[in-house]
C-alpha cells in the first residue's frame, strides 16, 4: 500500500498531543508526513519540522503558506491534522476543505454550532473526509464494547455513567502556566473549558458505543479555582435518542485522579465497564452471572476489536495504537472502506458535541435548566 502525504498543522515541540499523532499516523504506514506548519513561532516551528524530516521547502511558517504550497503541488498532501487551540479549528478546517483536503481536526471541532455545521455541510459538498479526534473510540476494548450493544448483548440500554477527571488543573499558582491558562480563556476555549476540553470525550464514546444521539441535558458547572472565567468541573445528565440516561462527571480538579476516563454501561440483561488507564480489560457482567474480564487480543472477539490490535493478548497496548487505528481507517475510508468509516468519529459527532457544549453552559447559566438539542 502506497503512502499517502500527510501534512500537520501545530502539534510542535512540546505539545501535548504532536508527538501522538506523529506515531499514529506512521504506525501503519498509511500515511507520510511530508508538510508542516508546527508552531505559532515560526523559525522554532521550521526547525522543529526539519527535525523530523520534513524537507525545508515544505517547514512552512504558518498554515496558510502551507495550504497554498501544498495545493500547488502535485504531490501535495491529502489528509491534514489541526492540532491547534480550539478558535482557530474552523478557520484553518475550511480553509483545507475548500481545497479538497481531507481533515482530522482535534476537538472540539469548532467553537460554535453554526460553524460545526458549516463544516458538516462543506465535508459533504467537497466529497471530503472530516474526522474529529475523540482517539479513545480506537482503543480495541472500547470498539468491543460497541460491537456487544448494538449485537443485544445487553438487552435495551437503562443508563450509562461516563467520567473524565483528573487533578491536573488544581493547583491555583499554576494560573499562568501558558499550557493551562488557554483553557480558560473564553477567546481561545469559547464557552466552556473541561467540558469541552475533556468531558466530550467521555460523552462521545457513550454515544459511540451507544449507537445513540443526545435529545436534552441538565448541566452545573463549577469555577473552583478564583480567577477562572471558564468552568473546572462539571456535571451533567443527559436523555439519549433511544431512552437511555447518561450521567457524565468531568473536572480538572479532581486531585488524585491521573487521567480519569471510564464508563460504565447498564443495560436489561448485563453490563460493561472499562477503564482508559487499564485499557487492555473490558469487563462485562450479564444479568445474574459473576463477572467476565475480556482480554484485548482474544479471538473470541468482534472483528473491529480483534482488527484494532496489533500485539498477542497479555501485552500492553494504549494510546499511541489507539491513535495508529484512528488514522488507519481514516486511510481506508479514504479508499472507500465503508466499514472503516463506521469506526470513525467524523463531523456527526464533532457538531453534536459542540451542540452539546453549548447547550450544557446554556443550561448552567440558568441553573441546570434542562435544554433541547
Amino acid at each position: 500500500m502506497k503512502k499517502l502525504n500527510w501534512g500537520l498543522v501545530g502539534g510542535g515541540k512540546g505539545s501535548q498531543i504532536g508527538d501522538a499523532h506523529r506515531i499514529g499516523a506512521a504506525m501503519d504506514n498509511c500515511f507520510e508526513l511530508v508538510a508542516g506548519a508546527l508552531d505559532i513561532d515560526a523559525a522554532k516551528g521550521r526547525k522543529y519540522a526539519t527535525s523530523l524530516g520534513i524537507s525545508k521547502d515544505r517547514a512552512y511558517a504558518d498554515w496558510q503558506s502551507m495550504l497554498d504550497g501544498e495545493t500547488t503541488r502535485e504531490d501535495g498532501i491529502r489528509l491534514v491534522t489541526v492540532a491547534t487551540p480550539n478558535a482557530t479549528h474552523f478557520e484553518i478546517t475550511k480553509a483545507f476543505l475548500e481545497k479538497g483536503i481531507h481533515v482530522l481536526c482535534e476537538k472540539p471541532l469548532t467553537m460554535t454550532v453554526k460553524e460545526a455545521t458549516t463544516l458538516h455541510a462543506l465535508a459533504k459538498k467537497k466529497n471530503c473526509l472530516l474526522a474529529v479526534n475523540f482517539g479513545y473510540t480506537g482503543y480495541p476494548m472500547v470498539r468491543q464494547a460497541r460491537a456487544m450493544v448494538r449485537s443485544g448483548k445487553l438487552g435495551k440500554i437503562r443508563l450509562v455513567s461516563a467520567q473524565f477527571a483528573h487533578g491536573h488543573h488544581g493547583d491555583a499558582s499554576d494560573m499562568d502556566n501558558p499550557r493551562v491558562r488557554w483553557r480558560y480563556d473564553p477567546q481561545q476555549a469559547g464557552v466552556s473549558s473541561v467540558l469541552a476540553d475533556c468531558g466530550i470525550h467521555a460523552l462521545q464514546m457513550a454515544t459511540y458505543i451507544c449507537d445513540q444521539q443526545v435529545n436534552e441535558l441538565s448541566a452545573h458547572f463549577l469555577s473552583a479555582v478564583e480567577g477562572r472565567e471558564l468552568e473546572d468541573d462539571a456535571a451533567l445528565t443527559l436523555n439519549f435518542s433511544a431512552g437511555t440516561t447518561c450521567r457524565l462527571w468531568t473536572s480538572a480538579i479532581a486531585v488524585g485522579h491521573m487521567h480519569g476516563l471510564s464508563i460504565e454501561i447498564f443495560g436489561e440483561k448485563g453490563g460493561l465497564q472499562w477503564h482508559q488507564e487499564q485499557p487492555n480489560q473490558l469487563y462485562h457482567t450479564p444479568l445474574n452471572k459473576p463477572t467476565q474480564i475480556l482480554e484485548r487480543g482474544s479471538s473470541a472477539l468482534h472483528k473491529d476489536a480483534r482488527l484494532s490490535s496489533r500485539i498477542a493478548i497479555g501485552h500492553p497496548e494504549g494510546m499511541m495504537p489507539a491513535f495508529a487505528n484512528i488514522y488507519r481507517d481514516i486511510r481506508a475510508a479514504i479508499d472507500g472502506d465503508t466499514a472503516a468509516e463506521d469506526r470513525l468519529p467524523l463531523s456527526n459527532h464533532g457538531v453534536e458535541m459542540v451542540k452539546v457544549v453549548q447547550q450544557a453552559a446554556k443550561s448552567a447559566k440558568a441553573g441546570g435548566r434542562w435544554v433541547k438539542l
